[in-house]
């Protein structure tokens, strides 16, 4: 610091007088512990007659002496100073000797400040601070010199007095159920009380440097009550359910950080926190990991936990990071914990979120410095104690052992040791002894013993007196450890990690008693178990570390948790500490526990490793922002404190204010080193700093910069096992393991011991540290014991390194497609985990399982699993010469081998790539046990005559897919020329060893598809004005647009306008297609008789939206046309459709209507046939469009009228096919232009990234989109693609977070806030009001259409720069933007359960939105791709993509509308279908790709009738058609009629023929509605089963169904579940849940009414009527089972009920009729149901508006017919609507408010025998206004039943309790069917003469009502 400069000068003024002071005190050093050789030699005599010393004592006595005299000679040379010399090469002393308490000097007391003595003081921090120095010791600190030692005695320091004011917080102060972490304890300490406030009620980091015990867990614990409240629900006492928050603490050793677990997880249980353990010992699931609340780690592991990005939601959701023992910054693990900082503190601050960083420490010399590290502000959140704050003051005596000679000094250790001990026995204490090696412990034990019995101090460690010595006695008696025995009766006990747990529990609870006076243990002990003594002892300072490959010195840490354990509390008022060590560390152990040097950060070591962590991490892309991450370190913080330390002068500092220049280089100089490792790509240039996969795996995988080096440079394609092993040996994580002499014997003889412990040949010589790497590995594998200490720990440390390092060359090998190598690593990486060689049996896996002599038996009689599995359970115990029953474990145990079975499909798709469609079986038997949730396989391609892996992924096989059985995969590979024979597709396992799959594929009998024909060329035409269309009101369309048309337009304009020809239009989005569409459209008008009808086809909903918007606005207006839509979402009725010019269709619902062209005169009416994007032939609606333009041209050829086909799409490779289909001659309408004829030209970059998995491979993509928005388009406007809402709202989040970072926050701003802030208020959806505030807009299905809409008007009117959509918005909305980003090219497909690729078409039209025509001259593209895609993109986003059919996947359908239709009577008829389609054309050119085996006429033939065939036979089978064997006629069914007129899906028909019986009932009905094909497709997302299970317990606690538990990932079981969340009113998870809610609700209309005719034609009543109740419920939202008034707005339980109490109204239709009848009446019971003005006017409206009917029905004919005797029975039924007449036409519009689309009332009229046979026999639909009347006739009625039997049912489809009942002819007992069912029926409309007018009198006939009380409509 700046006070040492006058220190300096002193020195430097002064310094003769201060070298002769050092002088003499050298001097004085030299006589106490260097005396003449001769006094020494005396002393030596006497003390032993005989002195044995070996030869190399000798030896190295020689050298001293001959340096000695060296150093003399150099002396009196005047060539260096001989006392110095001696001081600092020979004496062992350290610097620390310097102290004045020891040596004849003038006392520091009474040295005057700045006197030569206080400067000396001053420079070891002694000094009495005038010159700078500080007191680093504290008062009262002595040293002594004694014989062979010296000791440094520091007194404990004596607490302070409590200050007056200072209290002591009372745990009371929290509330009660955060005093449940707090039990046991009243008051928090010192300490604590000083922390509350700002550790319980601030949101503050904290920094608490505290003396060792002073209850810095409770501090910890403070501070997570204070995160813990926010989420906490008081009144419930329980967490708040869907809070998800994550608290970490991360500790320093596993030990702590098991202890912590537990302490943790038992205060907070009650609590319902789930605390656990994740460290290197621990793994947790990443469902564990989503459950637990807090998670306690080590640095190491947070840091790869939070590196790979892999646990997305736990970094995400971290809201407090506690971080132990922070003085470690110090320690080599240092640089560990300042990444977790800076990593932590930058996610901070570029996401905005809250996270608080706690830091707990020992007591450190400049708490500052890491204060402002951890960002704590120092007036808050820094709190130092000193040691006075320690419960139990500590004294600590420091004793340097200055003997040279080891032997001699382990004797002196020992002997001060068992003084020291002697000294707190004789107080009456207790000791514990720490060595550092579990067999020291009881040598150390049984050397105090004998020095016991030499000193006759035995007595003082005898325990015969102890009142519990017998109890303990036989307990120990009973033990095996015959060390613990003779221990024990001498007074001492041991405790080390190799005893059995019960024999150290016995030892904890003997000392405990004091049973044991001294106690020898191993550090473990003061880690793990809470034993304290009044005194501990450490004897010696120096452990074996496996990974420096030889001794270390002891941790500071160590030190203080051993100290931590002086002192009992309530036993002692004091406790003592001492450390004995040697002499030259003396000083260091006194600095380092009395805190006098500042600690200093290691973290440059290690900066190119941490920094590839960042780069990979994604949080640093370039060397600005690696400067940045830099500030966030320790480093940065000291080096700015103490500049000199780290290189830097003062002057630089300076000239570099934040150090940041050097922060840059440094960073540069790591990148350097990473871009030579190919870790990186640095550009220099630039700046730009690029991830690598080698740099990836390294980063995961923890891999030094030094390794991947060697491994870069070591590696080859072709390497054998021993290659392998020797290439790992050299890796520098082993850098520190060396060979020593004692362990030669031992290597030598395994290296030897080829059979069990080296079973693969080392080259080289055993003192080579690479062979002895090697060695101890295979050893490890081969489980052979070691004897040796250091080898065992050194094996251990290898082979935990040696896994993870097999791991990431296997990792990189396959990147680089090596298969061999890869094959070789991924082996020996299982061979590491399993310790178990490829050449042994697989089933010693199963080691648990079968004995060793059984595993033994079957490698001896080579019983090979295969063998083994065609062999049965007394087979394999006859081959073994063993039992049965051991014969049959073997079986299971083969059986449970997780194998699968491989079948692959390879399709042709272009001359160069191939599809490949991969079937893989599970053939094992899952064991939880064994399995545990899921199993992994690698699946690759390979092509084994060039060594290359074409293809890689990962398979992840579920419990829950093993049951469904086979599972597939779909991939692309290429296929050079020449063509290899063969690919070879592998299956291998990730984790067992020997279970492969391997499969051929052939390619020498695929049949690649013909080269397309070439592209048309774009001419160098002049571009046509628009005065070409030859007509003014054609003109004034396109007046505001452009003046002419554009180069694609003009070229084939004469064929669209002036010809009839057939069109095939291809070009790139964004050529002008829908401009070329009109023209046609215009020509069509021009030419075609009047009435003629345009249909426009485009295959999504959101297409034709965005078409008839557009069409509205100008076309139809200006051209005087009618359009009307139809979509799901709209079905406009028949008049519409006749008085339309142009309809506007999806591909479904104009199949469904062109099927039953014949009785429908407008389809016939139809000239021109527009299909949008055609090119989506190959895609899940193809086949409709196959269907639609076969019939097309069905219907033409039929009614010899041309029907013009014109189709759009992008540029296709294979458009003559296409033409050709479509009707095309000579290539007369074929335009197909290239993919780069876009008007505005497009720049297009695609980056692969390679992380395994979605979504922290989503989130590493979210920089490089910030980064292209601001480099391609800085200002405008962007679009950004992705694939869920959920990643439209977390991309969005980390734009504005990222800009937030650059400090510019508003950068997508481009308006005035005010204007911005009034778009706003209007929004609902809180996600898009948040973004749209920083110029960011969100786009997807789950918003409501006025907030998507206002997201639109801004980015069309450039308001706001960024839109973030989902990938409907490319097909939707027309919104081209200047820049595209792409990010990720897949979707989670609920079907599969899996992540699927976008079809390419879809990337194509997200491309095609880049660029906008008359703003850009260009357009740019930027594609997010994952790495293995990457290169597939990049052939196809540049080339032309071919189209394929996939009419042949779903014919039934098709061929069973066509029977209905009539255009297939026959298979011959079906075969000849076929060859119109364009399946059939594609099958000719591409036959492999369609199982074709070649294209002759006799296999083609044979083709078509075998899939005729079979599907014909399928839809029989599904009752839908009749097939006469005879002819081969074909008939439709009456379930095929249906299916083909309500558009289902033919497996539904057949679930209709199985499920639908007599008497369903409501809850059967339902399960067969939710079970339909047509809900096969509802998305079960990610998660979603969760979310599944949760809304299954809400809906039956509301009264629901059950549903199957066990498939709450079925889309089915999801479906019953929205129904009834539907009906039950409850609230759904979230908004994804409604928009599949709406989607069921639409298509459940069409499949209830074909229910309802298939059970009307098998007579069925109680399932029709279960049906129309179903119907209604769905319609109204509300159960049948809930009263029929709830169905009204405004009324809820509590108003039924008061309605019922004071105006005894209990259902719907006693209210309706006030409403119709009694408007007064009617008002004053909402008045008395406490309903106010305006909400009783709402109820009104809606009642006076419902249909309350009068029913009669009449008996018109009952005759036998006299020529079949059949009878014949007439009912007129007639239905007349109360009140007064509407005067309408047609049916009124329902009242639906829960319904998502509009729809008219409607009725069903229902004759049936309800009491004997439960026969329905008449059904009829009626719809009307006013009045309806209608005959149902019944053919064959039943001779025995009476016509009065029959009731006729009036059943609403839309209400619930207007439904009524009345018998034929009995026209006065009318009901109504309650809302509860059929079965609870009462009298409704009974005269009273009781009631009064007071009364209201309800019941007055419509006569006697005046016009006041008729409701105006």
């Amino acid at each position: 610091g700046d006070g040492g400069f006058d220190l300096v000068a002193s020195v430097c003024e002064r310094r003769g007088q201060l070298a002769d002071a050092i002088r003499r005190r050298l001097q004085a050093l030299k006589e106490v512990f260097d005396p003449e050789e001769s006094t020494q030699d005396d002393y030596a005599k006497s003390k032993s007659a005989v002195s044995v010393r070996s030869t190399t004592d000798v030896a190295m006595e020689k050298i001293r002496k001959k340096e000695e005299r060296r150093n003399k000679r150099r002396a009196a040379g005047g060539h260096g100073e001989y006392l110095l010399e001696w001081f600092t090469n020979d004496s062992g002393l350290g610097y620390g000797a310097f102290c004045d308490d020891s040596l004849p000097l003038p006392n520091r007391n009474e040295a005057a400040p700045g006197s030569v003595d206080d400067i000396l003081n001053s420079l070891r921090g002694l000094g009495l601070g005038t010159d700078g120095g500080k007191k680093a010791l504290p008062p009262g600190t002595t040293r002594k010199v004694l014989e062979g030692y010296e000791e440094i005695y520091v007194p404990a320091r004596i607490p302070d007095a409590v200050a007056d004011g200072e209290l002591q917080v009372s745990v009371s102060y929290l509330p009660a159920w955060a005093q449940t972490a707090f039990k046991g304890i009243q008051t928090f300490n010192r300490i604590q009380s000083k922390i509350f406030e700002c550790a319980y009620t601030s949101n503050e980091n904290v920094l608490v440097c505290a003396p060792t015990g002073a209850g810095k867990t409770n501090i910890a614990m403070l501070c997570a009550m204070q995160e813990i409240a926010k989420h906490f629900d008081e009144e419930n006492n329980c967490l708040h359910e869907h809070d998800d928050f994550k608290i970490v603490y991360v500790a320093p050793m596993k030990a702590l950080a098991a202890e912590v677990t537990r302490t943790f997880q038992k205060r907070l249980d009650e609590l319902g926190m789930v605390c656990r353990e994740l460290t290197g010992d621990t793994q947790l699931s990443k469902r564990e990991l989503e459950e637990t609340h807090v998670i306690v780690t080590t640095p190491e592991k947070w840091d790869v936990i939070t590196r790979k990005g892999g646990e997305v939601s736990v970094a995400s959701t971290l809201r407090l990071l506690i971080i132990d023992e922070v003085h470690l910054l110090n320690d080599e693990r240092g640089p560990v914990i300042e990444t977790l900082v800076a990593r932590t503190r930058r996610q901070v601050e570029q996401t905005q979120s809250m996270i608080r960083i706690v830091g707990l420490s020992a007591t450190l010399p400049n708490p500052r410095d890491v204060a402002r590290f951890l960002g704590v502000t120092e007036g808050k959140g820094l709190f130092v104690f000193d040691q006075s704050y320690r419960p139990i003051p500590l004294t600590q005596v420091f004793i340097g052992v200055s003997e040279t000679n080891a032997m001699k000094r382990q004797h002196v250790t020992i002997r001060i040791a068992f003084k020291k001990a002697c000294e707190a026995l004789r107080k009456g204490k207790q000791a514990m002894v720490f060595v550092h090696s579990r067999k020291d412990t009881v040598k150390t034990a049984r050397q105090l013993a004998e020095i016991a019995g030499e000193e006759g101090e035995l007595e003082l460690f005898e325990n015969d007196t102890h009142e519990e010595k017998s109890i303990f006695a036989r307990e120990v008696s009973r033990s095996r450890n015959q060390e613990m025995k003779e221990l024990f009766f001498k007074g001492f006990g041991c405790h080390n990690a190799g005893m059995l747990r019960k024999d150290r529990t016995l030892v904890e609870q003997m000392f405990a008693a004091g049973v044991i006076k001294v106690l020898v243990c191993t550090a473990t002990l003061a880690w793990g178990v809470n034993l304290p003594a009044h005194q501990v002892i450490i004897k010696g300072t120096q452990l074996y570390d496996a990974s420096a490959g030889g001794f270390k010195d002891l941790g500071v840490l160590d030190v203080q948790q051993i100290f931590g354990r002086a002192g009992r509390p309530g036993f002692d008022t004091s406790g003592e500490g001492v450390i004995i060590t040697e002499h030259k560390k003396l000083t260091k152990y006194v600095a380092m526990l009395t805190h006098s040097t500042p600690i200093e950060s290691q973290f440059i070591e290690c900066l190119a490793d941490n920094l590839n962590a960042e780069i990979v991490l994604g949080t640093v892309t370039n060397v600005r922002e690696g400067a940045q991450w830099l500030s966030y370190s320790y480093l940065h913080t000291r080096m700015e404190q103490n500049p000199l330390g780290y290189a830097l002068t003062w002057d630089e500092v300076r000239l570099d204010p934040g150090l940041i220049e050097h922060r840059r280089n440094l960073i540069k100089t790591a990148a350097r080193k990473l871009h030579k490792a190919k870790m990186i790509r640095f550009d220099e240039q630039s700046g730009q700093l690029y991830q690598t996969e080698a740099g990836r795996i390294a980063s995961h995988f923890y891999i030094k910069v030094t390794s991947m080096e060697l491994f870069e440079e070591m590696m080859n394609r072709h390497m054998s096992l021993p290659e392998v092993l020797h290439v790992i040996s050299h890796s520098s994580e082993f850098e520190n393991i060396a060979p020593r002499e004692d362990e030669m014997p031992e290597l030598e003889a395994l290296r030897r011991n080829r059979r069990s412990a080296c079973p693969i040949e080392i080259k080289g010589d055993m003192s080579d540290k690479i062979a002895k790497v090697n060695l101890l590995l295979q050893v490890y594998v081969s489980r052979k014991r070691l004897e040796s200490f250091s080898l065992v720990a050194d094996s251990s440390y290898i082979s935990q390194n040696a896994s993870r390092i097999c791991r990431a060359l296997f990792e990189l090998m396959l990147k680089r497609g090596w298969p061999s190598l890869a094959e070789t690593l991924l082996t020996l990486s299982k061979a590491v985990d399993r310790r178990l060689w490829p050449h042994h049996s697989p089933l010693r896996q199963f080691e648990n399982t079968l004995k060793p002599e059984t595993i033994y038996k079957l490698e001896e009689k080579d019983a090979t699993v295969d063998r083994l599995i065609d062999m049965s359970a007394k087979e394999v115990g006859d081959l073994l010469r063993l039992n049965a029953v051991v014969g049959a474990q073997v079986k299971r145990c083969v059986e449970q081998l997780p194998h699968v079975n491989l079948e692959a499909l390879v399709r042709p798709i272009t001359r160069s790539v191939l599809r490949v469609s991969a079937t893989l079986t599970p053939e094992f038997m899952w064991r939880d046990e064994v399995h545990g949730q899921a199993q992994q396989w690698l699946i690759w391609v390979e092509d084994p005559v060039n060594e290359h892996i074409y293809h890689t992924e990962t398979f992840t096989l579920s419990k829950k897919q093993y049951k469904e059985g086979r599972m597939t995969l779909a991939f692309t590979i290429p296929i050079f020329d020449p063509r290899p024979p063969q690919y070879f597709l592998r299956a291998t396992h990730l984790y067992w060893l020997g279970c492969e799959s391997f499969l051929e594929l052939d390619l020498e009998d695929i049949v690649l598809p013909t080269e397309p024909p070439p592209n048309t060329e774009l001419l160098d035409l002049e571009p046509l004005p628009r005065s070409a269309l030859n007509n003014p009101t054609y003109e004034s369309l396109y007046e505001k647009k452009f003046t002419h048309f554009n180069a694609i337009q003009t070229q084939a304009f004469h064929t669209l306008y002036h010809t009839n020809h057939n069109v095939l239009l291809g070009a790139p989005t964004g050529s002008g297609k829908t401009i070329s569409s009109e023209l046609t459209i215009l020509k069509m008008f021009r030419d075609e008789p009047p009435g003629s009808k345009v249909v426009y086809i485009a295959p999504l909903k959101a297409l034709v939206r965005e078409r008839v918007d557009d069409w509205k606005k100008y076309f139809c207006p200006t051209v005087n046309k009618k359009m009307v839509e139809l979509t799901g979402d709209y079905t406009p009725d028949l008049r519409a459709l006749l008085r339309a010019d142009i309809i506007v269709a999806t591909p479904e619902k104009w199949d469904g209507i062109s099927r039953n062209w014949q009785s429908r005169s407008y389809v016939s009416k139809v000239k021109l046939v527009i299909i949008d994007e055609i090119h989506l032939l190959g895609a899940d609606r193809g086949p409709i469009l196959e269907a639609i333009v076969s019939r097309m041209n069905y219907i033409s050829a039929r009614t010899k009228s041309k029907i013009r086909i014109v189709g759009l799409s992008t540029a296709l490779a294979n458009a003559r096919d296409l033409g050709d289909w479509l009707g095309i001659e000579n290539d007369k309408g074929l335009f197909n232009f290239r993919p780069s004829v876009r008007p505005v030209p497009l720049e297009c970059h695609i980056q692969g990234f390679p992380g395994k998995f979605y979504c922290p491979r989503m989130l590493s993509m979210n920089k490089p989109t910030y980064a292209a928005i601001r480099t391609h388009s800085p200002l405008k406007p962007a679009l950004v693609f992705v694939s869920s809402r959920r990643q439209t709202r977390l991309t969005a989040l980390d734009l504005i977070a990222y800009a937030a970072a650059d400090e510019n926050p508003d950068a997508f701003v481009h308006c005035n806030s005010q204007e911005l802030e009034q778009r706003i208020a209007k929004i609902q959806d809180p996600a898009l009001k948040h973004t749209l505030q920083f110029g960011i807009g969100l786009h997807h299905a789950g918003l409501s259409p006025e907030d998507r809409g206002v997201a639109e008007q801004l980015f069309a009117e450039c308001k706001i720069q960024v839109l973030v959509s989902t990938s409907t918005l490319a097909w939707g909305v027309n919104l081209p933007a200047h820049l595209v980003v792409i990010k990720g090219t897949e979707f989670y497909d609920g079907k599969t359960k899996r992540y699927q690729d976008f079809p390419i078409t879809d990337v194509l039209q997200m491309m095609g939105r880049a660029g906008r025509p008359q703003f850009d001259k260009s357009g740019c593209c930027v594609v997010l791709v994952h790495e293995p895609k990457k290169n597939f993109y990049k052939k196809f986003l540049y080339e032309p993509f071919p189209v394929e059919s996939s009419f042949n996947e779903c014919l039934e359908d098709h061929f069973n509308a066509e029977v209905v239709g009539g255009a297939i009577k026959s298979k011959q008829d079906a075969v000849d279908y076929l060859t119109w389609t364009y399946f059939f054309r594609r099958a000719m050119k591409n036959p492999t790709y369609y199982n074709l085996e070649d294209t002759n006429h006799e296999t083609v033939n044979s083709y078509l009738s075998e899939m005729v065939e079979n599907t014909m036979e399928t839809l029989a089978s599904a009752k839908c058609l009749a097939i006469n064997d005879e002819d081969d006629s074909i008939k439709p069914l009456m379930l095929g009629r249906i299916a083909s007129f309500y558009y289902l899906n033919f497996k539904t028909m057949a679930v209709f023929s199985k499920r639908l019986k007599k008497s369903n009932t409501l809850e059967d009905v339902l399960t067969t509605l939710c079970d339909v094909a047509e809900y096969d497709e509802i998305p079960v997302r990610h998660n979603e089963d969760k979310l599944n299970a949760d809304l299954a317990i809400n809906v039956l606690k509301a009264g629901g169904y059950q549903v199957d538990r066990r498939a709450y990932d079925d889309p089915h079981v999801k479906a019953s579940l929205l129904f009834q969340a539907h009906f039950l009113r409850l609230p759904l998870p979230m908004s994804d849940y409604h928009t599949d809610t709406k989607s069921v609700l639409d298509q459940s209309q069409r499949i209830l009414q074909a229910m309802t005719e298939i059970v009307s034609e098998a007579g069925w009543l109680s399932t029709a009527l279960s049906i129309m109740n179903l119907t209604q419920m769905i319609i109204q939202g509300l159960s049948i089972n809930d009263n029929s008034l709830l169905l009204l707005p405004k009324i809820a339980d509590e108003e039924v009920s008061k309605l019922e109490r004071f105006s005894k109204i209990t259902c719907l239709p006693q209210l309706v009729f006030l409403a119709i009848h009694r408007k007064s009446a009617f008002f004053e019971a909402m008045s008395k149901a406490g309903l106010s003005k305006s909400k009783s006017e709402a109820i009104y409206n809606v009642c006076a508006n419902l249909p309350l009917l009068d029913v009669k029905a009449t008996l018109v004919e009952d005759k036998v017919n006299s020529s079949d005797g059949r009878r014949n029975v007439s009912v007129k039924v007639s239905l007349k609507r109360s009140g007064k007449k509407s005067g309408r036409k047609t049916a009124p519009r329902a009242y639906a408010p829960r319904f998502p689309k509009q729809k008219d009332e409607g009725w069903w009229i229902v004759l049936g025998e309800k009491r004997r046979t439960g026969e329905l026999v008449a059904m009829r639909r009626a719809q009307f206004a006013d009045t309806f009347d209608a005959v149902l006739k019944i053919d064959n009625f039943p001779r025995g039943m009476s016509v009065t039997d029959i009731t006729v049912f009036i059943m609403s489809d839309t209400y619930i309790g207007l439904d009524q009942e009345v018998l034929v002819g009995n026209t006065d007992d009318n009901r109504f069917l309650s809302s509860a069912g059929v079965a609870d029926r009462h009298r409704f409309f009974e005269e009273r003469e009781s009631d009064s007018e007071a009364e209201g009198n309800f019941w007055q006939d419509e006569d006697e009502l005046s016009d006041e009380d008729i409701p105006d409509f």
